[in-house]
């Protein structure tokens, strides 16, 4: 027998492939016996295999965050190349999201007035901002803020543009970071699926970088810069 150890995305990319049939056979079955293609349902039994058809869901969409995951482990991942403006998707993020209203915290975006440009694949960067943004909202434990502001360093090389999360005291802390070399990024936490761990090598792919507020504030506030544009 063989002690070669399977390496990261090989084993990410085994995983995908046993699991993606049977969550698409099941998913399938379910929606077949919701139509009534099987007999008439209870109301009882429509809620519990509703309540199944979420979970496959989920499931479905964990599956197709690991098979990204291990494309970008392995770099096997081909980003679009195309200059956008950072502070409008920002914008039309922010604007979209309604997690955290029944708990009255809400987003405030700063910094969007003016044009921010990057060159990257605006898809995979726009859901690597919005995990980050739910993030914050998610775990933000009482009424309030979480402030989005997105900013520019020009007298770095490269220059960059910043985008913070959190709370009004970090900010400052968090957009200094972007000078030098950023703290650590606490990616690994429930209930998120593994968009954070995506982002990050999302981020790092366009030549960025993505890190936590210091202490308490680690699992609210968050960071990241990416190359400005080339004017």
């Amino acid at each position: 027998m063989s002690n070669e150890r399977i390496d990261f995305p090989r084993a990410v990319s085994l995983a995908v492939h046993e699991l993606r049939t049977p969550v698409t056979v099941v998913s399938g079955y379910l929606r077949m016996v919701l139509r009534e293609q099987a007999g008439p349902l209870s109301e009882k039994q429509r809620k519990m295999l509703e309540e199944a058809d979420r979970s496959c869901v989920r499931i479905a969409a964990l599956v197709s965050e690991m098979s990204e995951l291990g494309k970008l482990e392995s770099n096997e991942v081909a980003l679009a190349r195309a200059t956008f403006d950072l502070a409008a998707v920002i914008a039309e993020l922010a604007s979209s999201m309604h997690e955290g209203h029944d708990r009255d915290v809400r987003l405030d975006v700063r910094g969007t007035n003016q044009p921010v440009m990057v060159t990257g694949d605006r898809v995979r960067l726009s859901a690597a901002l919005s995990a980050l943004m739910h993030a914050a909202v998610r775990e933000r434990g009482e009424p309030g803020v979480i402030v989005v502001e997105c900013s520019t360093l020009t007298h770095t090389t490269p220059p960059w543009a910043v985008v913070a999360i959190g709370d009004e005291p970090i900010l400052t802390t968090l957009s200094d970071a972007a000078r030098a070399t950023p703290p650590p990024f606490d990616e690994w936490r429930g209930g998120l699926g593994l968009a954070l761990p995506v982002g990050r090598r999302v981020i790092e792919a366009h030549g960025g970088a993505l890190w936590s507020a210091p202490g308490d504030a680690a699992r609210t506030g968050s960071a990241l810069r990416l190359p400005l544009a080339a004017s």
